[in-house]
């Protein structure tokens, strides 16, 4: 049976019992990161052999996941942090093990963009989870038009390196609307910014981001509404974090 385990997207605390009976009670464990993953399970004291997948080694790490779901092994799955599918290759371990008729299923957990919305003081009851936007100037301002009339809540994932050009754009597309971004969610310098794409985008020109990003970005019938007051928010916490970002 292959179980896809959601893991922490920082604090170590925020996983789940099930989670945690899971590690402990499957054959083996795919990993995206073996070393990140490693830490997670000596941190939990579960001594588990290890297989490496992610986006480079996919295809050949499916070949030989799927020999050993066929062969009766149970396999966890868990992403660098949060749920596996989510911004990964995940999904294609799924569609194989769903094609060769093999038992799936997820234990739930922590999603870092589920957390961003909510915290985004942004309307939650329609959105649309964007992902990664493309590297390139070009193919990523097409990529965020595609959306530009969409009356949903944007969320994309971004880069630090990337984060400024990824604002820019996203203000020349959209135009200034209330937007918020959410960085470092459940450790200890949690901090979520609600303002405008304007100044979100002015206040990243000089500043130098650390660590995952998830932009949150109001939907084309919310841009002309009254926008919400700029605000900051931050949390700090006493608990233990993983090395993941996001």
């Amino acid at each position: 049976m292959l179980y896809l385990v959601a893991t922490p997207i920082g604090n170590l605390g925020d996983i789940t019992l099930r989670g945690l009976e899971t590690l402990r009670s499957v054959d083996l464990v795919a990993s995206e990161d073996t070393r990140k993953t490693g830490l997670l399970l000596k941190h939990f004291d579960i001594r588990k052999p290890q297989i490496s997948f992610h986006e480079h080694n996919e295809a050949r790490a499916i070949v030989r996941i799927m020999a050993l779901l066929e062969q009766g092994k149970s396999v966890a799955l868990v992403t660098n942090a949060g749920t596996p599918g989510i911004a990964d290759p995940g999904y294609t371990l799924v569609r194989a093990a769903i094609q060769a008729q093999v038992p799936v299923t997820a234990i739930p957990g922590p999603t870092a963009f589920v957390m961003a919305l909510v915290l985004s003081g942004l309307p939650v009851h329609a959105f649309t989870f964007r992902g990664f936007p493309p590297h390139k100037p070009g193919p990523r301002r097409r990529f965020l038009a595609a959306d530009r009339d969409s009356r949903y809540t944007l969320i994309y994932y971004e880069s630090p390196h990337r984060l400024a050009r990824f604002l820019r754009d996203a203000l020349e597309v959209f135009g200034d609307r209330p937007a918020a971004l959410a960085n470092d969610l459940t450790k200890m310098f949690e901090t979520v910014q609600r303002s405008r794409l304007s100044e979100l985008a002015r206040c990243y020109e000089s500043a130098t981001p650390q660590g995952e990003y998830i932009v949150v970005v109001a939907g084309a019938e919310v841009s002309d509404a009254e926008p919400q007051p700029a605000s900051t928010s931050t949390s700090t916490s006493t608990s233990a974090s993983t090395p993941a970002a996001a």
